[in-house]
């Protein structure tokens, strides 16, 4: 549990009303699993962001930064420190001749419809991606031969010391769901992507048939994080699940979609729990290096204790 000192300090920076103590994750992450987290902010600004992230890094209080949690798995236990939301009071985006700068709390998908209505294209790829431009940018998020990569021209940062960074995009060493940001403790606060005119009309269209591919090969209907696995040099983490015979098969309530081997969802919503989900990752992953000698790293990210 966080001391009373720390939910004062936090309470003296935020809005009394969006910090929540105990609040369940499963309620805020994609997969519906996962267990509560000691407190959670909802930040409202930048400032208010810099403020928090720097007296949590002074005082050592453990915290983690979470966009629309489409890419999270909670474990049951849940999480034993803060929190901060970066949504609903960073989300806003603005146009600037072909470019679009958006706060890290923006849908990706609200990004690319933004940029249809402005004739603009390079970002028919995130129409689908269900994710905030924050969580994207960081593991260079991709789909349909899009990625952040091709469009993104500068990123704003926040330092763990309270310090705002600019990253242009040599800086940002983007790589296959990857970046330089991983691992040294920036947050994402905004992103400015560079993309080119084009006509609207052929811009729906790509979003439009995007879409129903998505809805064609996708477990849409079920909760998930999306491809649970990073795809392997040389092959598809998808194929290789099904080869394996791991298609439909599952451990408490998570399962290997049917529709799509690439994605383990959530089959009994309310019954089911982070461990089943992690035990499941576990057992993919040890029978697909037993029979093809590959190693399947999650795409995933975990929070708290497995």
């Amino acid at each position: 549990m966080i001391s009373e000192a720390v939910l004062q300090a936090i309470k003296g920076y935020a809005k009394e009303e969006n910090v929540r103590l105990q609040e369940p994750m499963s309620a805020l992450t994609t997969f519906r699993v996962g267990g509560p987290a000691d407190c959670l902010v909802e930040i409202s600004d930048r400032e208010e962001l810099k403020n928090i992230c720097r007296y949590l890094h002074l005082t050592g209080t453990p915290a983690f930064v979470m966009g629309n949690g489409s890419n999270l798995l909670v474990s049951d236990e849940g999480f034993r420190g803060v929190v901060l939301r970066v949504q609903a009071g960073m989300n806003q985006v603005r146009t600037q001749g072909r470019c679009i700068i958006a706060q890290a709390g923006a849908a990706m998908a609200q990004v690319a419809r933004i940029a249809w209505e402005n004739g603009l294209t390079g970002m028919e790829f995130a129409s689908g991606i269900p994710g905030t431009v924050g969580g994207g940018v960081i593991m260079n998020a991709g789909a349909y031969g899009g990625e952040m990569k091709q469009v993104v021209k500068a990123v704003e940062v926040l330092s763990p010391d309270g310090e705002f960074l600019n990253l242009d995009n040599e800086t940002m060493e983007f790589g296959y769901r990857t970046s330089s940001i991983k691992g040294k403790g920036y947050v994402v606060t905004e992103v400015t992507f560079e993309l080119a005119e084009g006509d609207p009309a052929r811009i729906k269209e790509t979003m439009d048939e995007f879409a129903a591919r998505r809805r064609e090969k996708q477990p849409l209907e079920y909760p998930s994080a999306g491809s649970t696995f990073k795809r392997p040099e040389g092959n598809f983490a998808g194929k290789l699940i099904m080869d394996a015979g791991l298609r439909g098969y599952s451990i408490g309530g998570a399962q290997v979609s049917e529709k799509h081997c690439g994605f383990l969802i959530n089959a009994k919503p309310g019954q089911t729990m982070a461990s089943d989900v992690m035990a499941l990752i576990r057992y993919v992953q040890d029978v697909v290096k037993e029979k093809f000698d590959v190693s399947l790293e999650p795409e995933v990210i975990f929070l708290g204790r497995f």
